[in-house]
């Protein structure tokens, strides 16, 4: 049985979102990145491994065209450094998930279902991990300690 996870945002308005008691440190977003966070063709991802029988479903408008035009390729980061990453975003995701009364449950709309000591393979990893970015990014949102950079 394939175990799936899923990433589902729509962005619907303009959404403002303060992370209280902390500072953000301001990002600078390209003309070519603006570009893709607003395509519309292509906007889910599905990325499944057959041996690692994970997968994981993204559906955000200009995910597809940013992960294949802004986002660092496959192989930039290792295996280890995508793994470790997931874990404190996946952490900080779902604790806004279920605090829909702090966070825009909007942004926020289901928790990730990604354990610790399960290999899920490079490509999970490294897609889940773009996806943090993107998210971060086009929606100015900071799920972590580090700035969200490309």
């Amino acid at each position: 049985m394939r175990k799936i996870f899923t990433v589902l945002t729509i962005f619907t308005g303009l959404l403002l979102v303060s992370n209280c008691g902390s500072s953000k440190e301001s990002l600078t977003i390209s003309e070519e990145e603006k570009k893709a966070f607003a395509a519309v063709e292509g906007d889910t991802v599905k990325i499944s491994n057959e041996e690692t029988e994970y997968e994981i479903i993204i559906i955000d408008p200009g995910f597809y065209t940013w992960l294949n035009s802004i986002a660092r390729p496959e192989g930039y980061y290792s295996k280890t450094f995508l793994e470790n990453r997931n874990q404190l975003l996946v952490l900080n995701w779902n604790q806004r998930a279920i605090t829909p009364n702090q966070y825009d449950p909007n942004l926020y709309l289901m928790q990730i279902d990604y354990k610790p000591g399960i290999d899920y393979g490079y490509e999970v990893n490294y897609k889940l991990y773009n996806y943090f970015i993107f998210f971060q990014r086009k929606y100015n949102q900071r799920l972590g300690p580090f700035v969200p950079r490309i």
